[in-house]
């Protein structure tokens, strides 16, 4: 049944891709600004909304709040597409389409990242995170292309169809698979602001959850940025062309996903924190030798070592956070490390970008791989993570 689910959700995640690529592109024709109003619609209430989300999705069970969730996200897609045929792409219709994207996140992250636990024993939970991460690269990987073509051919209108399709197909699955894994839901007398702050205070006093979400903030904040901004201003600074960038970007994917796919082989690493660590030690030296070379080759070598790093982290931490919290608070859980990611990949993109304008994207990069590094050399050295085994 995981693997009934695993398809269905990765073919939505591969909708969404085009969808993204789609309100992206039809954002850029009203400008610059329209285009950050947009995003921002999206992150916004996703941001404001994840712990009410997470306590939501404990309280009434992840399964109903992902069939909510795709049936409205099935709805404003189908909405969207008819608008769009009609009106055309108006910079208030993208931005009332990405206010709902951005709110139903809120609520369907935490639950689709808490399902894994729902479906599988805690024993074969690590490679079933790490199918789930390869799927996820591998829709990310193939996304934009295309969305790209989509749009080509039959504009927002198609993109927005194709990815009710997949909606679609989620509902079809959701309905037909059940958890076989019973998860104690959180009280019903206990209110919902208040389980979403009972979730926050588990996770800071908690001796292995809290340096796991703490070495999450610091691969969000220094790793991330990596990929998505300083990437493209490296290729630049050092005179390489955009196929050069966008080499890099695939071999970073490449990395992650053939690290991910050898995990959900054969399982992660008996030290599971120390997995974690290494996985940041190993990203650290990535982004050492993409700053540093001058050669497009070992930049592009550089990325697949990257991507192998996040992928060994985001296998280890997964699993870390999912087996060490209470049934009641999965979702919660869920929802914090998706904040945590967040707040920290909005300063991390900020503060790396404006340094990057005032001394290179050399020093940025360099940075990045001085924060990597030293988080990865706390995971190893903090005794709660360097000695949590897998069960």
């Amino acid at each position: 049944m995981y693997l009934v689910w695993l398809v269905g959700t990765r073919a939505s995640l591969l909708g969404d891709a085009v969808l993204y690529f789609a309100l992206g592109w039809a954002a850029s024709a009203h400008g610059g600004g329209m285009g950050a109003l947009v995003l921002t619609a999206i992150t916004l209430p996703r941001t404001v909304l994840l712990l009410l989300g997470g306590a939501v999705g404990d309280r009434f069970g992840a399964r109903r709040v992902m069939v909510i969730g795709d049936a409205v996200m099935l709805t404003a897609t189908l909405i969207l597409a008819l608008a769009s045929l009609r009106l055309e792409a108006s910079p208030w219709l993208l931005v009332m389409v990405a206010a709902v994207i951005g709110t139903v996140d809120a609520f369907y992250l935490p639950a689709t990242g808490s399902m894994p636990r729902r479906l599988v024993g805690k024993e074969q939970l690590p490679r079933a995170l790490a199918m789930q991460q390869a799927g996820g690269q591998i829709a990310s990987l193939l996304g934009a292309p295309l969305g790209a073509v989509l749009v080509a051919a039959a504009g927002l209108t198609g993109a927005a169809v194709a990815d009710a399709g997949t909606f679609a197909i989620v509902l079809v699955v959701l309905v037909r698979v059940r958890p076989a894994f019973d998860v104690e839901r959180s009280p019903r007398g206990e209110g919902l602001l208040a389980g979403a702050v009972d979730g926050v205070r588990i996770a800071v006093g908690d001796p292995v959850l809290r340096p796991a979400l703490l070495l999450t903030a610091a691969a969000a904040g220094f790793l991330l940025p990596v990929v998505s901004l300083l990437s493209p201003l490296l290729a630049r600074e050092h005179g390489w062309s955009a196929g050069v960038a966008g080499l890099g970007a695939g071999g970073q994917s490449l990395g992650m996903v053939a690290v991910a796919l050898a995990v959900s082989r054969r399982g992660t690493l008996g030290r599971i924190g120390v997995g974690a660590a290494s996985g940041l030690c190993g990203a650290a030296l990535g982004i050492a030798a993409v700053a540093l070379t001058e050669t497009a080759a070992v930049a592009v070598a550089g990325g697949i070592v990257i991507g192998a790093g996040s992928g060994m982290f985001a296998c280890h931490i997964g699993p870390l956070v999912l087996t060490g919290i209470p049934d009641t608070h999965v979702a919660r859980m869920q929802a914090l490390l998706v904040l945590v990611q967040s707040l920290a990949l909005v300063v991390g993109n900020n503060a790396l970008g404006a340094l990057a304008d005032a001394q290179g994207a050399t020093i940025a990069a360099a940075v990045c791989a001085v924060g990597v590094g030293a988080a990865g050399i706390a995971g190893h050295v903090l005794k709660p993570i360097r000695c949590l085994r897998r069960k």
